[in-house]
C-alpha cells in the first residue's frame, strides 16, 4: 500500500493525532528523524488535542492496529515507519500553505497557522506540487519550521539552540520561531525578530534575556526567550 493509499484511508482526526505524535515527540526541536523521536504520553497528547485521555487511548489502539504507531499502555507512543511518513505528509501541506498565504496572499505569519489547520487534510497532491513550484520549493515556513520535501525528506538542518541556553555574548541569526501564539508573533514582528535575523545575547537576568538587534537593545521575558531558535554565527565581541 504506497503513501497516497494509506493518507485517504485516514480520517482528519486520526491524521492530526500523527502529526501531533511527530511533534511532540520531537521535543522542542522542531522535526527531526524518526529514530531521534521521544514516545509521547497519553496525558501530553489530550492536552495538545484537548481531549480526555480515555479519547486519546481509543485513538491510539486504532492507529496501532492500522500499524501507523506503536502503543504500550503507560510507555506512550511512537510513530512507525509507515505513521511518520503519513505525520510528514500532513506537515509538508500545512508549512507549504503557511508559506503560499503568506508569500502570495499577504496574510501576517501571525495569521497562517489557522488557515493551514483547515485546509492541510484538502488540498491534493497536484495542487500541493503548484504550490511547492511558485514558492521555489521553500525549505522552510515562515516561522523557520522545516518543510518536508516532495519525496518525504527533510532539509538539511543546522544545530540551533534555544536564546535562554545561550551564553552571554553569543551572536547568531534567528533560526525559528517556535509558537503559534498570534501575541507573541506580532511582538516579535515588531521587534523585527523573525527568522534570519541577527542577534546578541546580552545576557541572562531573573526577569528574561537582554539582547540585542541592530541598534536597538530589547528585555524579553522567559516565556519569549525560550521560544526563539538561534543559529550560533560566532562568540563575544
Amino acid at each position: 500500500m504506497n503513501q497516497l493509499t494509506v493518507r485517504t484511508s485516514l480520517s482528519e482526526a486520526q491524521e492530526d493525532y500523527l502529526k501531533q505524535i511527530l511533534l511532540l515527540g520531537s521535543g522542542g526541536e522542531g522535526m527531526g528523524r524518526l529514530e531521534d523521536t521521544r514516545p509521547v504520553s497519553t496525558q501530553s497528547l489530550a492536552d495538545q488535542m484537548q481531549v480526555k485521555p480515555a479519547s486519546v487511548t481509543g485513538m491510539l489502539k486504532k492507529l496501532a492496529e492500522l500499524g501507523l504507531v506503536d502503543y504500550e499502555a503507560y510507555r506512550g507512543v511512537r510513530l512507525t515507519e509507515a505513521g511518520y511518513k503519513v505525520a510528514l505528509e500532513v506537515l509538508r501541506h500545512h508549512r507549504l500553505i503557511e508559506a503560499y498565504l503568506h508569500q502570495a496572499l499577504g496574510y501576517g505569519w501571525e495569521e497562517v497557522h489557522a488557515e493551514a489547520e483547515k485546509l492541510e487534510h484538502h488540498i491534493s497532491e497536484a495542487f500541493e506540487e503548484r504550490i511547492a513550484e511558485w514558492l521555489g520549493h521553500p525549505s522552510h515556513d515562515p516561522h523557520g519550521d522545516a518543510i518536508p520535501s516532495a519525496t518525504l525528506e527533510l532539509p538539511q538542518s543546522t544545530p540551533n539552540s534555544r536564546l535562554t541556553a545561550l551564553e552571554r555574548g553569543a551572536l547568531g541569526r534567528v533560526a525559528r520561531v517556535a509558537t503559534q501564539d498570534q501575541d507573541a508573533l506580532n511582538l516579535f514582528a515588531h521587534l523585527g525578530l523573525k527568522p534570519g535575523v541577527s542577534i546578541q545575547l546580552l545576557e541572562h537576568i531573573a526577569e528574561g534575556s537582554r539582547i540585542q538587534v541592530g541598534k536597538e537593545r530589547y528585555l524579553l521575558p522567559v516565556s519569549l526567550a525560550q521560544v526563539l531558535w538561534i543559529h550560533l554565527e560566532g562568540g563575544p565581541k
